[in-house]
């Protein structure tokens, strides 16, 4: 089991720069498209698309494994949101992959009878129930490290003076505190995203990654340009954590 593991990392960068080509290939067919290209051009690049799509296809057989190890690790971790988002968001993944390798049996003809439209939307919908709770726990670790942030400064700074009270001092008019807050959460936001950046790619990544099944399911169609917009987004983030371990989120 770990020498597949270890095998089908290997091949994990290969995928993530077919799959950003696939969706450069969107976005350019949406370009070309609005532009007025040649009716030729566009099919030409619409099967370079379906063709990196099989590649990647290809690359991710046997996956389910390596998310069902992934969901084994997770189970033991001690925080109950994190263990409770990321052995789901893995089980999710492992089933995500297996509607993946069926439907390329049936697109390269091994296996004729498979109804591609039907394990096309299972497919996307376990992505999005994988996505949803990788947001969760993107959230949640955020909450954890602002709430950190702020009793450390809180720590850190002065306390307020007082004032005595007068009996001919005026009361305090009440100062409107709504937007001091926001403000100050906002500031806490930025420095802990800053600090922090495998939670803000990891973030980024999982925010542009959802849009694709929400278009695929029907569930909010944005149009193939944005799509292959965030698709190629969240790819090149992806590449980075490949080629800079320490930006990948851990656990």
């Amino acid at each position: 089991m770990e020498s597949w593991v270890r095998f089908n990392s290997q091949s994990q960068a290969k995928e993530r720069i077919i799959r950003a080509a696939q969706y450069a290939c969107t976005l350019l067919g949406y370009t070309l498209q609005n532009g007025g290209a040649a009716a030729d051009l566009l099919h030409t690049v619409s099967q370079l698309e379906a063709h990196m799509s099989l590649s990647r296809k290809l690359l991710r057989l046997g996956n389910s494994v390596e998310a069902l190890e992934a969901a084994k690790r997770a189970i033991h971790l001690s925080d109950g949101v994190l263990r409770l988002c990321l052995t789901i968001s893995h089980l999710n993944r492992a089933m995500y992959f297996a509607c993946d390798n069926i439907l390329w049996a049936g697109k390269t003809g091994l296996v004729p009878e498979v109804d591609l439209q039907k394990w096309s939307q299972r497919s996307f919908r376990y992505y999005l129930f994988t996505l949803i709770l990788n947001l969760t726990r993107d959230v949640y670790e955020l909450h954890l490290l602002m709430d950190r942030e702020a009793r450390y400064r809180a720590s850190k700074s002065p306390p307020s003076a007082q004032p005595s009270p007068s009996l001919s001092a005026d009361p305090p008019s009440p100062a409107p505190e709504a937007l001091p807050w926001l403000s100050r959460q906002l500031h806490l936001l930025v420095t802990v995203l800053y600090s922090n950046p495998p939670l803000l790619l990891d973030l980024l990544k999982n925010l542009c990654d959802i849009f694709i099944p929400l278009d695929r399911l029907g569930i909010r169609p944005t149009g193939s340009g944005f799509v292959g917009a965030c698709g190629l987004t969240s790819s090149l983030l992806s590449i980075a954590t490949i080629l800079h371990p320490w930006l990948k989120l851990k656990p």
